[in-house]
């Protein structure tokens, strides 16, 4: 075991060292946990990327090593009160709040003045999430925005949101997350280990804890769900805009090997924002964009402000098109869909891939754009340029596929949805006419199929 706790801590003394380094010859300020966060060149950079991922990797190891494992899993326990009461701060605008009080902070009697909720409460939240390093209490009752509670600012002034509460998320992709998972996601877990054992009984945990047969963006849809609805498609369309890399869509359709006038379709593309990004980029080529009514009826909107001249000449078509009913562009050169494969259990994702390959002709290509799972035993994608070093695991633990994990966890909850591994998407082409022929990796990987 010293051998272990060595290489644990000989990981973190080294790439702390690095890190330092990077920090010193950019010039720039190292980090504190008790200040608000400032966006800085090193935050992007894939040296220093790497340097955090190898310590937070040693740092979360050598803590489940040498703590008590009775310690340590009730410490596991305790993630529904991060959630809850991340949740619940965000909800009655405590960040917007002590950020308009600046860095002297709020005790919680002004808390309690603002929000309307007793003191008493609001200073065991704070102090429970101040404990974890989140916000900071600088005094007896007295808290103030540190590192990470910063980051839970919505993006309108407090005035703003109390004024028109059903936008207040708009533009704040982080605290609508935060506020989706502290509403609809914490109460279908409720629901997790129900369907699991049972998973005849309805479409997702989802629709046992909430008694409905729609699926989730339907019931978004439904009369008193108005505020979700918006606040679910901020946190998806802007984190997913932000998260993915355009040359991630460049380089996946492999549109400069396309010939002038050669259709890409975007099946399930919500406004179009992908294609916008090919459009640019791709200006001989024609695309497609599919989804139903009424995101079509969005996309219209975010065409008119960002090309209107390409829907107006015909390069780009806006089509109403479930991706369920027999798929109406015959022999496109490429069929892509982005992140919407991993929203389906297997057989409903056989029933988009086969609509697409009954349409396809025998040179199109299929496209998806998902994250890939990766078993412990595998590297997990990252900004790693080697394997990790002993005695890390080689996924880097929460590191390297927390993130990963959490979020299959949330697709199976929702919508009984999955984080497929490399088999599993070959074996989900193999059923519907596919063979997979390449992975380009990623952030989001790009899985590459052709006709069978």
């Amino acid at each position: 075991m010293s051998d272990t706790l060595n290489a644990l801590v000989e990981i973190i003394t080294t790439q702390t060292a690095a890190l330092q380094s990077a920090y010193t010859k950019t010039g720039s300020e190292i980090p504190s946990v008790d200040s608000p966060f400032q966006p800085n060149s090193l935050e992007f950079d894939p040296a220093a990327a790497e340097a955090r991922h190898l310590i937070v990797a040693a740092a979360s190891q050598l803590i489940a090593t040498v703590q008590s494992p009775i310690d340590y899993l009730q410490d596991q326990l305790s993630g529904m009160f991060d959630t809850v009461n991340m949740g619940f701060v965000v909800d009655v605008n405590i960040p917007e709040i002590l950020k308009e009080k600046g860095p002297q902070g709020a005790h919680i009697e002004e808390l309690a003045e603002a929000t309307g909720v007793e003191a008493s409460y609001l200073g065991r939240v704070l102090r429970y999430l101040a404990t974890r390093h989140i916000f900071k209490e600088m005094a007896p009752n007295v808290f103030s925005h540190n590192r990470q509670s910063s980051l839970l600012t919505k993006a309108k002034s407090l005035k703003t949101i109390q004024e028109d509460p059903i936008s207040r998320f708009d533009n704040a992709p982080l605290a609508a997350f935060i506020h989706i998972a502290s509403d609809e996601l914490l109460t279908a877990s409720t629901a997790f280990s129900s369907f699991i054992k049972n998973p005849e009984q309805a479409s997702a945990p989802f629709n046992v804890a909430y008694k409905t047969s729609s699926k989730m963006w339907d019931w978004f849809e439904e009369p008193g769900n108005e505020v979700r609805s918006r606040r679910f498609t901020t946190a998806m369309k802007s984190s997913a805009e932000s998260m993915y890399p355009p040359e991630i869509f460049t380089s996946g359709i492999d549109g400069s090997s396309l010939k002038a006038g050669d259709v890409v379709v975007d099946v399930g593309g919500g406004t179009g924002a992908a294609t916008l990004v090919l459009q640019k980029a791709f200006p001989d080529l024609r695309f497609v964009v599919q989804d139903l009514g009424q995101q079509i009826a969005v996309a219209k909107e975010f065409w008119n402000e960002q090309n209107a001249e390409a829907v107006k000449s015909g390069q780009v078509t806006l089509q109403v098109h479930d991706f369920f009913t027999p798929q109406p562009i015959k022999n496109a050169a490429v069929y892509f869909l982005r992140v919407i494969i991993h929203d389906w259990a297997d057989q409903k994702a056989r029933e988009i891939l086969k609509s697409i390959r009954l349409a396809a002709g025998d040179q199109s290509k299929l496209v998806l754009f998902e994250m890939l799972a990766k078993h412990v035993t595998e590297a997990a994608a990252s900004s790693l340029s080697a394997e990790p070093p002993y005695p890390l695991l080689p996924n880097l633990g929460v590191a390297g596929a927390g993130f990963f994990t959490m979020l299959d966890m949330a697709l199976l909850t929702m919508y009984n949805g999955k984080e497929r591994t490399y088999e599993e998407y070959a074996r989900l082409g193999q059923e519907t006419g596919w063979k997979l022929e390449e992975v380009r990796p990623g952030k989001l990987s790009a899985l590459i199929f052709t006709p069978i």
